[in-house]
């Protein structure tokens, strides 16, 4: 069991089962490997929250990107296959990070999905060069 002390949530215990490993990290946050997922309490979450267990400042919401009208079928490369180790189609989860923008709203990163084996543990982010399409609406 691994204890942290986050500036938003407090002190968490958070079991082994729990983390997720992103081998190459985040672009732009290379260095932070290990991740947790929380979610708001009460009723079925519209998002979760992404949080750093290398670094309790930083914490990513992120979403599944049906409620935004997007999915995906992903390719991946086989350096990306080999990172997040096998599994059935059912071990993979793929999800968007949600940012704030400057009106008070929030705006979903479609063109870097992460993409979790939750069998493995293991996740990254998956950067399309050519997907140009962008979706905002308000938070509720």
């Amino acid at each position: 069991m691994m204890t942290i002390e986050s500036p938003r949530f407090g002190r968490m215990a958070v079991s082994p089962e729990k983390i997720i490993d992103f081998p190459r990290g985040l672009p732009a946050f290379e260095d932070l490997r290990r991740f947790t997922l929380l979610h708001p309490e009460g009723e079925a979450p519209k998002y979760f929250i992404l949080q750093s267990l290398d670094d309790v400042e930083i914490a990513f919401h992120i979403t599944d990107p049906a409620p935004w009208g997007f999915s995906y079928q992903i390719k991946l490369s086989d350096e990306e296959s080999a990172l997040l180790g096998e599994g059935e189609p059912g071990d993979f989860v793929v999800v968007v990070m949600l940012i704030s923008t400057d009106t008070g709203g929030v705006r979903a990163n479609l063109k870097a999905p992460l993409v979790l084996n939750l069998k493995t543990r293991r996740g990254l982010q998956h950067i399309f060069s050519t997907l140009d399409y962008q979706l905002s609406e308000p938070l509720s």
